[in-house]
């Protein structure tokens, strides 16, 4: 006994002569993580103590240097080498090795020019000490390529049934688009733009700038509300570039870059008469909660919350753009397609950028106990949640950031504070509106938590000009509902009750007008 005693004296008086550099000295390396995605590549380094870090940034060729001091090269380090993937956009190699007596360096090998950033987590849930690379692109690619990439793969996959132009179309004037397999392109703006691209903006990058978006010309020659105009060439073979443009046809204008920071609907009036249809597109921004350091809720059998509402999203977004709706084409916007942090308000502003007609956040809902079950749907409160549970989901909700892992030097305290600002009664009405008709589509699917549309302080659905929605799919912490979200047959169901939810909404509900700007 006086011999661990005399042990546990010495432990004490040596851990109180150390400073914080031979603190570090002891640090071991928890895990290394690498997160590549579309708008960042994120490298985590886990320890059981705060590491000291300093960055050094190159330029030619582009790589970035790290210093990790006081500590020795370590294997679980050097696994960082062996996690970089071929089609990682930010990140070409990393390399890992002894810089100096205790000071491991880490270089990071880029693809292309990366504004860096370097910060410090402080242990949160399950995570200790993160020391956190991101890896920012400096030329920020723009939200809508997503969507004009898809219409890109819709008009190359087109001339392949071979179907007639136009004129060869069935269907009356008047009556709403059925739901066949080949979505008309006519009433599509987004594809009008594609087609009267020139050659060299065809070939330019993500920061093409602004481009206002004319209006399309009238396709149905039994509408004559239309005034006259000159007629265009003949309807073009899917030809995305066109080297020469007609006379009458309105060439497409680039806009200064200063217009193209706020992204607000800007209303027009209504295209011609033609006959139910119109010339714009329904975005639907859909947000798979969580990714990446931010796992979500953990069910008994392990299931992550981050995987499967990724999958329910993705299933989602495949139907949505099968859709029309009373003419209108719906496309879907994804905030998160792949296992990456994305944090909330950065979810918010993606939906803003692409001038969104309705948000909708999948989740998955956790519990203390086993015990409760069922499907909810959230929206927004200014005045506090509408109940003790609301409020609770809605903290859980919101300290995703906190997980996943914000560089709070770069937070945004002025768009914050004016997001929380800025939300308005008309756009809670609205969500409550399509929250309804949603909550009683999800309910045939199960069975239903409450009854009712829930409200509480969601940070995700604080988009001021957005209908928005935050729907938890069902319990993951009840061990039958885990195992119902690993079903595909039940992420089918749920996805087709999302869908019939968002139809029957926008039925009775037209979209407002507006220009979309590319």
């Amino acid at each position: 006994m006086r011999r661990r005693h005399a042990l546990q004296w010495l432990g004490s008086s040596l851990v109180l002569t150390l400073g914080p550099h031979q603190l570090a000295w002891g640090a071991g390396i928890v895990a290394v993580r690498l997160w590549p995605a579309p708008d960042y590549t994120r490298i985590t380094i886990e320890s059981d103590a705060a590491l000291q870090a300093t960055p050094h940034f190159l330029n030619d060729p582009p790589r970035v240097a790290l210093d990790l001091e006081g500590i020795e090269l370590a294997p679980m380090l050097q696994q960082l080498s062996g996690k970089v993937r071929p089609d990682d956009p930010n990140v070409a190699a990393i390399r890992v090795g002894q810089h100096a007596d205790r000071v491991v360096r880490l270089v990071v090998d880029l693809k292309r020019p990366i504004n860096p950033q370097v910060f410090q987590l402080s242990p949160v849930a399950a995570f200790q000490h993160r020391l956190v690379l991101d890896l920012y692109p400096a030329q920020a690619r723009d939200p809508l390529d997503e969507l004009i990439a898809h219409r890109l793969r819709e008009l190359d996959a087109a001339p392949n049934p071979a179907p007639p132009p136009a004129p060869a179309n069935t269907g009356s004037a008047g009556a709403i688009a059925p739901p066949a397999p080949a979505p008309a392109r006519a009433a599509d703006p987004l594809g009008e733009l594609i087609a009267r691209l020139p050659a060299e903006a065809s070939q330019a990058t993500a920061g093409l700038g602004t481009i206002r978006l004319p209006p399309p010309p009238t396709a149905n020659a039994a509408t004559a509300t239309a005034p006259p105009r000159p007629a265009p060439p003949a309807a073009p073979t899917v030809a995305p570039v066109l080297t020469q443009r007609p006379a009458s046809t309105p060439a497409v204008q680039p806009v200064p870059a200063s217009a193209a920071a706020p992204t607000t609907a800007r209303p027009r009036a209504p295209h011609g008469s033609t006959g139910g249809r119109s010339d714009r597109l329904l975005v639907i921004a859909i947000d798979a909660g969580h990714g990446g350091e931010d796992p979500g809720a953990i069910g008994p059998g392990g299931t992550q919350e981050k995987d499967v509402v990724l999958s329910i999203a993705r299933k989602l977004r495949d139907r949505v753009n099968r859709t029309q709706v009373n003419g209108y084409t719906l496309r879907a916007f994804m905030t998160r397609n792949g296992d990456y942090f994305v944090p909330l308000r950065v979810r918010v502003q993606k939906a803003r950028r692409v001038q969104a007609d309705l948000f909708v956040s999948v989740h998955a809902d956790a519990f203390f106990t086993p015990r409760p079950r069922g499907s909810s749907v959230f929206a927004l409160s200014e005045r506090g949640a509408t109940s003790a549970a609301a409020q609770w989901m809605a903290n859980r909700e919101n300290a995703a950031d906190q997980v996943g892992g914000v560089n709070l030097r770069e937070q945004e305290g002025v768009l914050q504070r004016t997001l929380l600002d800025m939300s308005t009664t008309a756009q809670i009405n609205d969500s409550l509106r399509v929250g309804d008709v949603m909550l009683r589509e999800i309910g045939r699917v199960g069975r239903l938590h409450k009854p009712r549309v829930e409200q509480a302080g969601f940070a995700v659905l604080r988009a001021p000009d957005i209908p928005s929605l935050l729907i938890e799919t069902t319990f993951i912490s009840n061990p039958e509902e885990e195992r119902r979200l690993r079903d595909p047959r039940f992420q089918n169901h749920m996805a087709d009750a999302m869908l019939r939810g968002i139809v029957a909404y926008f039925e009775r509900n037209p979209p407002l007008a507006r220009r979309r700007e590319v």
